[in-house]
């Protein structure tokens, strides 16, 4: 997952720099991974829509007006919102939102239980998927897996 927090909506600085920091966290490859938006101007502009392809994400907004496309995106934003944002405010600095939102994005990832997830972490879920994925592919006999 990748997040900014900018004094600016423009898709070159606020949500590309997200999009990078996900990458960059995924060694550059987002190949085969679904990438949530809505259908707002910065994240349908060419230079954030371009960057998606060029990552090998698949985005998933589709139809302009279908809530299906975007769900997950939005109930994430819902919940920082009212997790962090509404609750914690005024916010005087957008260093203060970013600091905050720091702390918040390390919560939901390593420590806040997922309904969705079976009451597990996000890292949780993401450990055990690749654990999966290394033992159905064991490594040939005389090498070990990195």
């Amino acid at each position: 997952m990748g997040w900014n927090v900018a004094a600016t909506l423009k898709a070159e600085i606020l949500p590309l720099q997200a999009l990078d920091m996900a990458a960059w966290d995924a060694g550059g490859d987002l190949a085969g991974l679904t990438h949530h938006s809505d259908h707002g101007s910065n994240y349908m502009a060419m230079v954030y829509t371009d960057r998606i392809v060029e990552l090998g994400a698949v985005p998933s907004t589709g139809t302009v007006g279908d809530s299906f496309d975007n769900a997950m995106a939005e109930a994430v934003n819902n919940l920082y919102k009212t997790e962090l944002i509404r609750q914690q405010g005024p916010w005087r600095t957008v260093e203060q939102v970013e600091l905050a939102t720091l702390e918040w994005v390390w919560w939901w990832n390593n420590q806040r239980l997922h309904g969705e997830l079976d009451l597990r972490t996000p890292l949780e879920v993401e450990t055990a998927y690749y654990a999966d994925l290394e033992s159905a592919n064991p490594a040939p006999a005389g090498q070990s897996s990195p």
